[in-house]
């Protein structure tokens, strides 16, 4: 199997993909449980759960939230 290395930019997309999926499937979307789904996927390098959390934070996904709202 080859591995495929993702640039940051690439990784924070892909968080914030997964961040969106989740949540509207009402499922468990914070930090760890998206840690896991990358996990599983074998992303690498793999982000640690509060670089994960700190993405969220700067997209504005966080407290239940799937945008910024004003």
């Amino acid at each position: 199997m080859k591995k495929i290395l993702y640039s940051r930019q690439e990784i924070e997309q892909i968080v914030v993909m997964h961040r969106l999926y989740l949540y509207n499937r009402e499922q468990p979307c914070g930090a760890k449980a998206i840690r896991c789904l990358l996990d599983q996927q074998a992303l690498r390098p793999l982000p640690s759960i509060s670089t994960i959390q700190r993405i969220l934070s700067q997209n504005g996904l966080t407290h239940a939230r799937t945008g910024f709202y004003p």
